[in-house]
């Protein structure tokens, strides 16, 4: 560990924690300690963190961190560099970044490997820097690679407004990707229309499998990005055209899906998914790589830009997790840590 190279550090730090799972109000400021430092890690003062459904599924007990991982909370942050491991490179110390860590993001400080850390340059400014790294990387890794949608390709997502939905969005239409998506109710549409989405479905109105049919003549959309799985799984299927990719990334509708097989087999389907958290940190690496040469500029040139709810203190996390919950936001929520 090195902590010399920097500042000094204080021993413990205002944290977000729980003592057993359940709703948001489980969740309470206290003091832990500070985080110590692997080789490949840096320490970073934390100044706002996202946040994410995962984050209110381990807080239900429902998504326990991988070992070795913080029991903190918070999977994205943005903040400054205050001290390194040994063998992170020397120019890191002091720089601004947004980082994807494994967890412990709802502190003061928080270590993340650091090749998972991406520079703040150009026009990011701290707030939506944080609000970037768990959707960035989970959208490329299964969009743009899983996935494997092209330019001139079809995708739907489902959760349109989401922050997962508005980084889909925002990605598959700056590489010239069609878009069609499902929202709530006609004001989530009407933001999933102005952020680019092709096509807006309101999904309690009408059925998404028709409305798909009749947008793209029957043809149907070569990628679904899916959060809900259970029943949607058979009826996404329907939507896909021969050759189609399915990607579930999420199980909120049920872990289980009753499919017809010679659909699959007739249509060349490939059903396929993945969860980020759990992959190694060499993975997370490469991808972080792939990403700085590819989307990143995006966001740091101005072009795209996170869609953003609200913000709260830390100290108000519960209420960030009921807002989330209550499925009534448009875009990223995040904390305000230290600020910046």
């Amino acid at each position: 560990m090195t902590r010399a190279n920097g500042p000094v550090l204080p021993e413990v730090m205002q944290a977000i924690q729980f003592a057993a799972p359940g709703g948001p109000e489980v969740l309470e400021a206290g003091q832990v300690a500070v985080p110590d430092l692997r080789p490949q890690d840096v320490m970073i003062k934390v100044a706002y963190a996202g946040v994410n459904r995962p984050d209110c599924a381990q807080r239900a007990g429902l998504y326990p961190p991988p070992p070795g991982a913080s029991p903190l909370l918070g999977l994205e942050v943005s903040g400054e560099v205050v001290a390194l491991g040994a063998d992170v490179p020397a120019e890191m110390l002091g720089q601004q970044v947004a980082a994807l860590t494994p967890g412990g993001g709802y502190a003061e400080f928080c270590t993340a490997p650091w090749q998972h850390c991406l520079p703040m340059e150009g026009k990011l400014d701290l707030k939506t820097a944080a609000a970037i790294p768990e959707t960035l990387f989970t959208v490329w890794h299964n969009v743009f690679e899983r996935g494997m949608v092209r330019d001139g390709e079809r995708l739907l997502v489902h959760g349109g407004t989401s922050g997962i939905g508005t980084m889909a969005i925002m990605l598959a239409k700056a590489f010239d990707v069609e878009v069609i998506v499902t929202c709530g109710d006609e004001a989530k549409c009407e933001a999933a229309r102005k952020l680019g989405a092709d096509l807006a479905i309101n999904y309690r109105e009408a059925d998404f499998v028709e409305a798909v049919k009749e947008h793209t003549g029957g043809e149907g959309v070569n990628v679904v990005l899916d959060m809900v799985a259970g029943d949607y799984v058979p009826r996404n299927l329907q939507c896909l055209a021969e050759d189609g990719r399915h990607v579930t990334i999420a199980v909120l509708g049920g872990a289980k899906a009753d499919l017809f097989m010679p659909l699959i087999m007739m249509r060349r389907l490939t059903l396929t998914g993945s969860t980020l958290r759990p992959r190694t940190d060499a993975f997370k690496a490469a991808l972080a790589d792939e990403i700085a040469a590819n989307a990143w500029p995006l966001f740091a040139a101005g072009e795209l830009a996170p869609v953003m709810d609200q913000t709260f203190t830390l100290a108000d996390a519960a209420k960030a997790h009921a807002r989330m919950e209550a499925g009534e936001h448009i875009g990223k929520i995040v904390l305000e840590v230290g600020g910046g």
